[in-house]
């Protein structure tokens, strides 16, 4: 049987999206985050790390 070896990122929204700009609002969206301390488990992709980098100072990660 072949093991499910993809990592996993927890992310929770720690920051509020009043006031940012409408790109850092999509993002938030896109990571499935939408509400204060709201948490989402995503696949450890580039593509996911680039958009949390673009919200960093609004999310928390926690390496699963």
């Amino acid at each position: 049987m072949a093991e499910n070896t993809t990592k996993r990122l927890r992310v929770t929204q720690t920051g509020s999206p009043i006031g940012r700009p409408k790109d850092q609002r999509g993002t938030l969206i896109g990571l499935g985050l939408n509400r204060m301390n709201r948490t989402r488990e995503l696949e450890d992709t580039p593509a996911v790390r680039g958009m949390i980098r673009k919200v960093s100072h609004l999310v928390r990660v926690d390496e699963s």
